[in-house]
């Protein structure tokens, strides 16, 4: 894979683009035995975990009591995250609001 593009969303409007996801690092495969270090931290769980594509930091997703990823994105200015649950490919800008799938990987925006 060489990059991320627009997934199609049928939730959102056709057509949108994300230019975080320009330049952004490949998919990598999941990373052995992920957590959130805040949660551990804080003595709370989380559902579950995103990578940020800009430094690598581990966080709970929104469905997660305290949404870690979400606020280092907002922290950090980090726009994009990824999932890094077994099963799952995709990423998520959080300024645009919108997934991404790895290229070469899905249908197209809009299609």
């Amino acid at each position: 894979m060489t990059g991320w593009k627009v997934a199609f969303d049928a939730g959102r409007p056709q057509g949108r683009t994300c230019a975080h996801a320009q330049g952004a690092p490949p998919y990598e495969p999941v990373p052995d035995s992920p957590s959130c270090a805040d949660c551990i931290e804080e003595g709370t769980t989380w559902v579950h975990l995103r990578a940020c594509l800009t430094c690598g930091r581990v966080g709970c997703c929104d469905s997660s009591r305290k949404k870690h990823a979400a606020s280092h994105a907002r922290q950090s200015g980090h726009a994009l995250a990824r999932s890094i649950e077994r099963d799952e490919t995709w990423a998520w800008c959080y300024e645009d609001e919108l997934f991404l799938t790895p290229d070469g990987e899905g249908p197209e925006a809009g299609v």
